[in-house]
C-alpha cells in the first residue's frame, strides 16, 4: 500500500459550533473549512495541524441514525478514526482485501473535500476504524 502521510484523524463531537471554539480559542487552531456530507448524515470542520499536511477532521451527526450519531450514543464523543493519504483508495480497499482485511467499503466513494474515501473495519485493523484517502 502507498501510504504517503496520515491525512487526518477524525473526531466524533456533539456540537460543532462549540468544539471549533475550542480548537481556535483553546489551541489556537483555525478552521478552514465547514462541510455537510448529506449521504454520511455528518457536518464537518478541518483544521491544518500546524505546517503539515496533517488535519483534524471535526465530525458532528446530521442524524441520530448516521454513523457518527450512532458512534456517539454507544461509545461518546472521542476519537472516530485515522485517515491515510494513498494515491488511489479504491486500489488501496482492494489490496487491503487481498490480504485479508475486512472492509467496510469494496471500492472508494467520494467524501469530504472531495476525496475518494473508504473505510477498514476495526475488527481487522486492531480494533481501529481505519479511512484511506485519495484525490
Amino acid at each position: 500500500m502507498d501510504i504517503s502521510h496520515i491525512e487526518h484523524i477524525g473526531i466524533a463531537v456533539e456540537n460543532l459550533d462549540e468544539a471549533i471554539k475550542y480548537y481556535e480559542q483553546v489551541l489556537g487552531m483555525k478552521c478552514y473549512a465547514i462541510e455537510e456530507v448529506v449521504d454520511q448524515k455528518v457536518k464537518t470542520a478541518f483544521f491544518l495541524v500546524g505546517t503539515s499536511q496533517t488535519k483534524i477532521e471535526l465530525l458532528e451527526s446530521t442524524s441520530p441514525d448516521g454513523p457518527i450519531g450512532k458512534f456517539i450514543a454507544k461509545k461518546g464523543p472521542g476519537i472516530h478514526h485515522i485517515a491515510f493519504a494513498v494515491n488511489d483508495a479504491t486500489k488501496a480497499l482492494q489490496l487491503a482485501g487481498d490480504k485479508g482485511v475486512q472492509l467496510i467499503d469494496q471500492q472508494s466513494r467520494k467524501g469530504a473535500e472531495g476525496l475518494d474515501i473508504g473505510f477498514l473495519h476495526p475488527k481487522s485493523t486492531l480494533g481501529v476504524l481505519t479511512e484511506l484517502c485519495s484525490k
